[in-house]
């Protein structure tokens, strides 16, 4: 089966045309040559990015390839407006950045609930003839027509928002360490990649504080080329405040590990060189006393943990909570 986790899309967008102002004349008894007063065309609809903070994922929009909003109405006589074309929203995850998928330039990013964006204005409706007449011309027989829609393709990525992301390789005991922090069910087992969408949960703190933790599918080297999971994984990382280093304790060569670990995220993003991060080792109720003393040599400010166990999860639950406050 499918994930419903969708975090990129490309989508055609067409706003709709202005309406188009039109010619009448005042038709009234008694009235033999009324002015004029044909009305203005209604607005096009525009098509906007709305955040919802309940959504967690782009899997609506991935059905919705060709998305056109109404057009305006044309004016009417009586100097009445048209109606204006209906808006398009489309609700979006917080996290999500939307760019223009032929310039790449930035339309827009949502981070907060009911933000909206204009990704493609609506046409702005045209005036009619009433708005020509001057004392040199009482009698204007031509009215202005409606903007043209506007076509854009574009891209929608959705960034993971969570104040601590999970980094590491692929089996290092972040689903098993993310189970034990929150109430979250990811999918754990011995094998690589066992995470392929970034899993999301919440950290209860003391004094009901609370604290969003992700997942991130285990990095490779050779992850910033596109490598295992590559991009699909990474740019998530981006939209955490703190990063946790999850090396674990059987690693063949932890250290090495940890530089793989940075220079991926360097490679990718060297701003990602300056996050606040942590090095948790994991897996600590697999390996001896004399191991583990070796290596807190090696990092002298990890937190040394077992998901399994327990231990010092209360620790690293405080020292991020200080990374983050």
């Amino acid at each position: 089966m499918k994930s419903p986790f969708v975090d990129h899309v490309v989508l055609y967008l067409t706003s709709g045309k202005g309406g188009d102002g039109v010619v009448s004349w005042r038709r009234e008894k008694f009235v033999d040559k009324g002015g004029p007063d044909g009305g203005d065309g209604g607005k096009g609809g525009s098509i906007i990015a709305k955040g919802n903070a309940q959504l967690w994922t782009l899997l609506d929009l991935k059905y919705r390839k060709f998305i056109k909003a109404e057009d305006g109405k044309n004016g009417e006589s009586g100097k009445r407006k048209g109606k204006s074309g209906k808006n398009e929203i489309l609700e979006v995850p917080l996290g999500t950045v939307i760019y223009d998928a032929d310039t790449q330039e930035t339309i827009g990013e949502i981070l907060e609930d009911q933000q909206e964006i204009i990704i493609v204005e609506g046409g702005k409706g045209g005036l009619g003839n009433w708005h020509f007449r001057s004392s040199t011309n009482q009698t204007p027989d031509f009215a202005q027509k409606g903007q043209p829609a506007q076509e854009k393709k574009v891209i929608l990525e959705l960034k993971v928002l969570a104040d601590v992301g999970l980094v590491g390789f692929p089996n290092a005991g972040k689903s098993t360490l993310l189970s034990v922090l929150t109430s979250a069910k990811p999918e754990i087992a011995d094998y690589p990649f066992t995470t392929l969408v970034p899993n999301l949960g919440i950290v209860k703190y003391k004094d009901f504080q609370s604290f969003a933790i992700a997942d991130i599918p285990g990095i490779i080297e050779g992850a910033h080329e596109g490598k295992g999971l590559g991009f699909q994984f990474l740019r998530h990382i981006e939209r955490n405040a703190v990063l946790l280093f999850l090396i674990p304790a059987n690693s063949d060569n932890p250290l090495k590990e940890l530089q793989i670990l940075k220079n991926e995220l360097h490679q990718y993003n060297q701003a990602l060189d300056f996050k606040a991060s942590l090095v948790a080792i994991s897996k600590c109720d697999l390996i001896g006393n004399q191991d583990i003393k070796k290596l807190k040599k090696l990092f002298p400010d990890a937190v040394f943990i077992s998901a399994v166990t327990q231990q010092n999860i209360e620790e690293l639950k405080d020292r991020l909570w200080q990374l983050l406050n």
